[in-house]
């Protein structure tokens, strides 16, 4: 299994989640959403333990919907430098380069690529369109491309920002897209060239994604409520704050399900060459809604009461227009998660929740 992207938010999680913690805390539906993480040994979640097992079958048979090679299924990370933060040498892997994409993924022949490399620099994709293209339009069809020859798998993340942000629900996969920004359509590109490869794929896309390291709102707002009393953040863009650790272990317990051999009675799959999958796109964020201002209100008071910040500085609403930036943002970016937790029978917290993962996570560091 190829992690691309392991440097950043979500292929960070991804390794420790598929390598050194087995247990993801994701409850199953039909456990009543119970806080208590259920047993991974039922099939519906990998077997990661320590050396990097996953997608353990009966028997040891490659599964029956292809792209999986149990017992053993060797975590491979990957970054644009060729190496982990660490400075632990790893593969190379860089998305603007799709030559050397195909010869890495030639000498590697993984069964399933976990894409969680990408072009995020919002702003700065206004002025460097051809980049931000070929790193997230191009390179999934690259990717695609590959595993379709070779008979494996890909899952792709995606973003809210395929969609213009005008609606009054929350986005279905199936809803009109209509970016916005120059990311945005790089994006949509990306999720388009995947699935014109014809390869077995999964696009998840999230939104407003935040972890305990890297850049992202969460870190920054910290950064700036330690040195400022007032801080005026966008009250009208609404969205689900969804953590990369969260967003990693639901792809793990996806992933074990998406490789398991096909059961009857599934409604939700569609069939490829008379078998049924579980193939398509899938929204993946947190249950619940609220805002920028919302948000950095509650990360100050949690970080206040966690002894992250000594006091917490006074946080006033403002409107989009009163910030503007060169890129422009969806206003509504709430994303349907039905269709997610019924295929897989996951239950998804609540934002909050998340939220105080994380901050006990900086608190404890």
């Amino acid at each position: 299994m190829l992690v691309t992207g392991a440097n950043g938010q979500v292929g960070h999680e991804l390794l420790r989640v598929l390598v050194k913690q087995p247990s993801p805390s994701i409850p199953l539906r039909s456990e009543g959403g119970r806080k208590s993480p259920p047993s991974l040994a039922k099939g519906v979640a990998p077997q990661a333990r320590g050396d990097a097992h996953l997608l353990r079958n009966e028997g040891g048979r490659r599964a029956a919907a292809g792209g999986c090679r149990p017992p053993l299924c060797k975590i491979v990370p990957a970054t644009r430098t060729g190496a982990l933060e660490d400075g632990t040498p790893c593969e190379r892997v860089d998305l603007a380069d799709p030559d050397g994409m195909r010869d890495a993924l030639d000498r590697i022949a993984p069964d399933i690529i976990l894409n969680a490399a990408a072009y995020t620099a919002v702003d700065r994709a206004e002025d460097e369109p051809e980049l931000a293209q070929r790193s997230n339009g191009d390179a999934p069809g690259v990717l695609g491309a590959w595993a379709k020859q070779h008979g494996a798998r890909v899952v792709h993340y995606s973003t809210d920002y395929v969609f213009d942000g005008n609606a009054s629900r929350p986005y279905r996969e199936d809803d009109a897209t209509h970016p916005v920004s120059v990311y945005g359509r790089s994006k949509l590109a990306g999720e388009l060239a995947l699935r014109d490869s014809g390869a077995r794929h999964l696009i998840l896309r999230t939104a407003w994604v935040y972890a305990a390291r890297g850049h992202n709102f969460l870190r920054t707002i910290l950064r700036l409520g330690a040195e400022r009393d007032v801080l005026r953040v966008v009250d009208d863009q609404i969205g689900a704050p969804t953590s990369a650790r969260l967003i990693a272990e639901v792809t793990a317990r996806v992933v074990a399900q998406w490789c398991a051999p096909p059961s009857a009675g599934r409604g939700s799959m569609r069939s490829i060459g008379g078998m049924p999958t579980l193939d398509g796109t899938y929204h993946l964020v947190t249950s619940g809604q609220t805002s920028w201002c919302g948000f950095a209100r509650a990360i100050f008071e949690r970080a206040r009461a966690g002894g992250l910040l000594a006091r917490a500085p006074t946080v006033e609403a403002i409107r989009t227009i009163e910030y503007p930036t060169k890129a422009a943002r969806p206003a509504w970016s709430v994303l349907d998660t039905t269709k997610l937790r019924e295929t897989f029978d996951i239950a998804l917290p609540d934002w909050q929740h998340g939220l105080d993962e994380v901050i006990g996570e900086l608190t404890h560091s």
